[in-house]
């Protein structure tokens, strides 16, 4: 893309420029700032090349059909659900869900439901993800570490600067925790 539009440089001004004028060189040059991030979150989720690539395409088709562009305030943000919900959505239409997350699927507990066994994996993926925010900083950072980006005791330890024992700790708490977040949010279904 070769963006000669006198604009200023932030996402806000390529948005009200495109929203004013409809004019796709705008939302190409937006666009193209996120592409590296863009297909990173496809490769991770999608865990194949030209799936990412294809994803990556139909991701931009898709943002140049959005009308409530003009609404959006984080485009990053933003950018990144409409990315991790599109690639949520062709694991489904596969009918497999390939997540770096499913160590939590036994969560020291046989008796307990793993919330991908339910029909409703989309939302059930984002009380998830809310229970993940619930857990203390360091809980949450260690869980994510560990289960999602699979790095080992040693390297958590040393990205968080803490001792192995405490790195374990974190861990083993975050997923008592997260445990009875999930089952308090179930049984609040259930009395609904």
């Amino acid at each position: 893309m070769f963006f000669r539009k006198k604009v200023g440089k932030s996402d806000e001004d390529f948005i009200r420029k495109y929203t004013e004028t409809g004019d796709p060189e705008f939302l190409a040059s937006l666009y193209s700032r996120y592409i590296p991030m863009v297909y990173g979150v496809c490769l991770k989720y999608l865990k194949n090349r030209e799936d990412s690539q294809d994803a990556v395409m139909h991701i931009y088709e898709k943002l140049s059909a959005e009308k409530r562009l003009g609404d959006v305030k984080n485009f990053k943000v933003w950018l990144y659900v409409l990315v991790k919900n599109h690639c949520l959505m062709q694991l489904r239409k596969k009918n497999t869900i390939y997540l770096d997350n499913s160590a939590f699927a036994s969560v020291e507990n046989q008796m307990y439901v793993h919330p991908l066994d339910e029909e409703n994996h989309e939302g059930d993926l984002l009380k998830l993800e809310y229970c993940l925010t619930q857990l203390k900083n360091l809980q949450e950072r260690c869980v994510r570490l560990f289960y999602m980006e699979k790095k080992c005791y040693r390297e958590i330890a040393e990205l968080i600067d803490c001792d192995l024992n405490a790195v374990k700790s974190h861990i083993q708490n975050g997923k008592r925790n997260l445990k009875i977040c999930m089952q308090q949010d179930h049984e609040k279904e259930g009395q609904a």
